[in-house]
């Protein structure tokens, strides 16, 4: 089995990277005269994913008209937030009710994503299918992060994820989730932590990791060092 459809996640505000956030979507900053966008939803070509549904808020009309400029060889619907930002989790609970398929392949387009990450998620995808998963989080070494700065989220042993005082694992910004999670949940502001949380409860959040050197638009200071890399 395959996942046909990629969620991106442009609402957010991407406060950290002011001020050129305040007249730039973080997605829509460039590195290497590409945008993190760009970046991503080539991607996802390459994943052979047949559609993606992408959100917006913050300068939405920015991102908009930078979809309808480039006429990508792909699908794209563009689902927006509403009058209120739904932060991750009410963003990804809002679009995948405008879809019909079950299980969803997220990303957070700050990430600059790479060819170089498509076995490893194509990995993913099949541990996914075969175990009859309805989770799992792309998962990389704090030793593997650009920005040294960045604290450890989570543990992982055997595709099982927890956390304790370690947590030597950063969640590089891709997820697979099965639309069952979101059952109780109502299309309002929270963020996917309240579900991963509820499923670390249970020892049921799983992860898979990744052994690529990880690129994050964490704030403008990491963002200056990415463009003099």
């Amino acid at each position: 089995m395959k996942i046909k459809t990629a969620l991106i996640l442009c609402a957010g505000l991407g406060t950290r990277l002011n001020p050129l956030t305040l007249k730039t979507p973080k997605p829509l900053l460039e590195l290497k005269n590409i945008t993190m966008l760009e970046r991503c939803i080539k991607m996802v070509i390459e994943l052979g994913i047949r559609k993606i549904l992408l959100n917006t808020y913050h300068l939405e009309n920015q991102i908009i008209k930078f979809i309808n400029i480039k006429k990508f060889p792909i699908e794209i619907q563009i689902i927006e937030d509403g009058q209120k930002i739904l932060d991750t989790g009410g963003g990804i609970l809002n679009m995948i009710e405008q879809s019909n398929e079950n299980d969803f392949i997220i990303f957070n387009p700050d990430t600059l994503w790479s060819k170089g990450y498509i076995v490893e998620i194509n990995k993913m995808q099949d541990l996914y299918f075969s175990k009859n998963l309805n989770n799992i989080l792309l998962l990389t070494k704090k030793e593997n992060s650009f920005d040294k700065n960045l604290k450890g989220d989570f543990n992982l042993i055997n595709n099982s994820i927890n956390k304790d005082d370690l947590n030597d694992f950063i969640y590089i910004g891709c997820q697979i989730l099965s639309k069952n999670l979101f059952k109780k949940f109502e299309i309002s502001n929270f963020s996917i932590t309240k579900i991963w949380n509820r499923l670390l409860e249970k020892n049921k959040l799983n992860g898979f990791q990744s052994y690529n050197k990880f690129y994050h638009l964490t704030n403008l200071e990491t963002f200056k060092k990415l463009k003099d890399f």
